[in-house]
């Protein structure tokens, strides 16, 4: 008795499985017309659709205009500096593995430096806000560890990968 009842048992796991392998697969949605999946937002429209979340959020006045401008233009990233990660790239797969080390080590630095800067920019225009201003701002990045970039990513998408596109870690 056990054994027909564990193989009824079993005829049935395996046709639930049959059917569910039967079934159609869901649609992946529209591919992108050019081929491509993933794109890079467009960095112009994000930082004004995120100038204009702030001057709605924190209700701006116009003599705080220049705070923001200012604010802003810190959290954008060096272009030249973008080009050259992108050059530097390219050359990672013929390193030895001190190399990847010490370059590693470079842009930790280079990541560090950033960080000192943008967080500076942060405090200048947090120092211009009224206190109702400023409590309007702490609740946009409750539990995000910092503000500008999104890399938690974020502003630059997420994670911390340094703008770089989804899954960048190493190189």
């Amino acid at each position: 008795m056990k054994l027909s009842t564990l193989a009824l048992a079993g005829a049935i796991a395996l046709s639930a499985a049959g059917a569910s392998l039967a079934q159609p697969a869901p649609a992946a949605g529209p591919a992108p017309a050019d081929g491509r999946g993933w794109q890079r937002p467009d960095p112009a429209q994000m930082a004004q659709r995120h100038a204009e979340k702030l001057r709605a959020v924190l209700q701006l006045r116009p003599d705080q205009e220049p705070a923001l401008t200012a604010f802003l233009a810190a959290l954008r990233p060096d272009p030249a500096q973008m080009a050259q990660r992108r050059a530097e790239r390219s050359e990672t797969a013929n390193l030895t593995t001190p190399q990847r080390l010490d370059r590693a080590q470079a842009r930790m630095a280079e990541r560090q430096r950033e960080f000192a800067r943008r967080a500076d920019a942060t405090k200048r225009f947090y120092a211009q806000l009224s206190p109702a201003q400023q409590r309007a701002f702490d609740a946009l990045h409750q539990g995000r560890g910092g503000f500008g970039d999104g890399r938690g990513r974020g502003g630059h998408g997420h994670g911390g990968h340094g703008g770089e596109g989804p899954g960048k870690r190493f190189g």
